[in-house]
């Protein structure tokens, strides 16, 4: 699995806000363990100044910046998310979707 190094950040920022930190602390970091990051390199970002399909928030482009620039250098890859509105503009960009990952 690789993720922009977003993902690190969403995940203990909803971990934290939902009060599972004491308990879900050591889940967290192993499950992470297991994704390597992409870093937010200027490729990326350029990238994600750039239009979408259609619109699309901010940590979405910047997910699908990431995305993009792992296929640039030959990488496959396939989106997986539960959020509609990034598959959506994932498959207008001409990325598969992992849907046996998504339940």
């Amino acid at each position: 699995m690789i993720s922009s190094r977003l993902l690190q950040f969403e995940v203990w920022t909803r971990t934290h806000s939902r009060g599972l930190t004491a308990s879900h602390s050591q889940v967290v970091g192993l499950l992470l363990k297991r994704v390597h990051f992409v870093e937010m390199v200027e490729p990326i970002l350029a990238r994600a100044l750039k239009p979408f399909p259609s619109a699309i928030r901010t940590l979405d482009a910047l997910h699908l910046a990431s995305a993009d620039f792992l296929r640039s250098q030959g990488e496959p890859v396939a989106i997986a998310s539960y959020d509609g509105r990034l598959v959506t503009v994932a498959q207008q960009m001409g990325f598969p979707i992992a849907t046996d990952l998504i339940s």
